[in-house]
């Protein structure tokens, strides 16, 4: 996929699991660590509690903004990418995208019921991109955004659990061989038009695709494509 500020932001946003949220109280700006996943688009999403500060926050002034930080490890951390997105922070009443949201954060489903928390999705106005020195670039809502593959959205569940069944192996060899990632035990957590997701315990992948897709079909090409090319790089 070429590399267009667009896709930089959305594979960091698609690409980490937490996220820095800043609310406004009482007029003054609000940082607070939050777990992230996304909705098929690339939207934000955060499973917040009513008992906390931000959501309190939220419930007053929806605007706010959110940092994705992707320079963790970097020796120089100013040379790596970062996002942060503006825009309003609203609850969402939707199994498929709370689905997506525990298959990203497992241990989440276990208070995902409770009465206080809710989910909510980050429906963005711009963003912000931070890609090193001299690369920075605002990003409208239409640019950031992946186009709707509904067709892709519907097979979504049926494809991990093809995946987590029949081919685990070859999850793990993604990671491994692609990726350089080490360990096994890697299960694709979501999969949309770009890329899938993956996860091991608390470490989070992003695998790209080569080029977007719109279907199953689309997506098993791509899946059994990145496989040969996982194999031959052992």
């Amino acid at each position: 996929m070429t590399e267009t500020p667009a896709v930089i932001a959305r594979r960091l946003i698609r690409s980490l699991d937490r996220a820095t949220l800043a609310t406004s109280r009482e007029g003054w700006p609000y940082a607070s660590l939050v777990l992230a996943a996304s909705d098929a688009e690339g939207r934000p999403l955060l499973l917040l509690s009513a008992l906390a500060e931000h959501t309190k926050n939220l419930l007053r002034e929806k605007r706010a903004a959110l940092l994705f930080d992707g320079t963790a490890g970097l020796e120089e951390p100013l040379t790596g990418a970062r996002v942060t997105l503006l825009g309003e922070i609203a609850a969402v009443e939707d199994k498929a995208l709370l689905a997506r949201y525990t298959r990203r954060h497992p241990s989440a489903a276990g208070y995902a019921g409770f009465a206080d928390f809710r989910l909510y999705r980050l429906a963005p106005a711009r963003a912000h991109l931070v890609a090193g020195f001299g690369r920075i670039d605002w990003i409208d809502a239409d640019a950031l955004l992946s186009p709707a593959a509904p067709a892709l959205a519907a097979a979504e569940e049926a494809i991990l659990a093809h995946m987590a069944e029949d081919h685990a192996e070859t999850v793990d060899l993604y990671a491994q061989a692609l990726l350089g990632l080490a360990g096994s035990g890697w299960r694709m957590t979501g999969v949309d038009a770009e890329g899938a997701d993956l996860r091991r315990g608390g470490f989070v992948a992003r695998l790209d695709f080569r080029a977007p897709v719109g279907d199953a079909e689309g997506v098993r090409g791509e899946l059994v494509r990145l496989a040969k090319l996982a194999r031959e790089k052992r």
